[in-house]
């Protein structure tokens, strides 16, 4: 499947409606590679759950993405405790075909391994996911997206915390996604990582502060009224009152 364009206009995203994306308006073309960056609190998770429609808008309106994204979470929000096989996470990756109801085929299976074995991790299929190094479980959570097979990836912080080999490793897979065809939108906070592999760039400081190629959207200016903005936010901050249409 190929990707269609994703436009957001005038999007207002809202926690209780406490504001958490003001009137953001943009397109991710079609096969894009975007890093979404910007200081802590400025929207940029609360975005990617929306563009899953995961978090409804407050405000204005996203077209083009329903039906055909998949979702990495922060690995950090997971709850690693269930007693759960390795096998059966990836599994999780085909239910878009299944749902609830239909068993999963021998076909399936085999695609569910062949995934492990592409992010490294052959031979745990029986592994307990709470017995999982940290680089182990996010290469666990790459297996599920190569199932799902999605014409638009959504990843949230995938390189946190993991060591050098399996951040260049996941990210070799990012670029083959891109390579594809697919949309690959990424939140991150490694500045210099955007500069080197993302060519688009969204800033985010709830606001949006710049859009477009990554060289002309992190300046030492805009950077700055990043963190200026960020260090004004107030957690009683007034309920966002402004509604756009849907």
């Amino acid at each position: 499947m190929t990707p269609a364009e994703i436009r957001v206009t005038g999007l207002t995203l809202a926690h209780a409606r406490r504001p958490a994306v003001h009137h953001v308006s943009g397109r991710f073309a079609p096969g894009s590679l975007t890093a979404v960056v910007g200081p802590n609190g400025a929207g940029k998770s609360t975005l990617l759950r929306a563009l899953a429609g995961l978090h409804r808008p407050d405000g204005g309106r996203i077209e083009g993405a329903a039906g055909q994204v998949a979702l990495l979470p922060q690995a950090a929000a997971l709850d690693r405790a269930f007693p759960i096989a390795c096998l059966d996470v990836v599994l999780f990756g085909l239910w878009a075909e299944t749902g609830p109801f239909r068993a999963i085929s021998r076909a399936g299976r085999e695609r569910a391994r062949a995934a492990l074995a592409a992010v490294g991790l052959s031979g745990f299929e029986s592994r307990p996911v709470g017995s999982l190094s940290a680089g182990q479980f996010q290469r666990l959570l790459f297996a599920r997206l190569l199932l799902q097979d999605a014409p638009v990836i959504l990843l949230d912080e995938p390189f946190n915390a993991l060591d050098a080999k399996t951040a260049a490793e996941l990210l070799a897979l990012v670029h083959r996604w891109h390579g594809e065809g697919r949309t690959v939108i990424a939140v991150l906070h490694d500045l210099e990582l955007v500069r080197r592999e993302f060519p688009e760039t969204l800033l985010l400081a709830r606001d949006c502060l710049g859009w477009g190629p990554t060289a002309e959207v992190l300046t030492a200016a805009n950077r700055l009224r990043a963190r200026m903005m960020a260090e004004a936010w107030a957690e009683e901050a007034e309920a966002c009152g402004r509604r756009d249409a849907a």
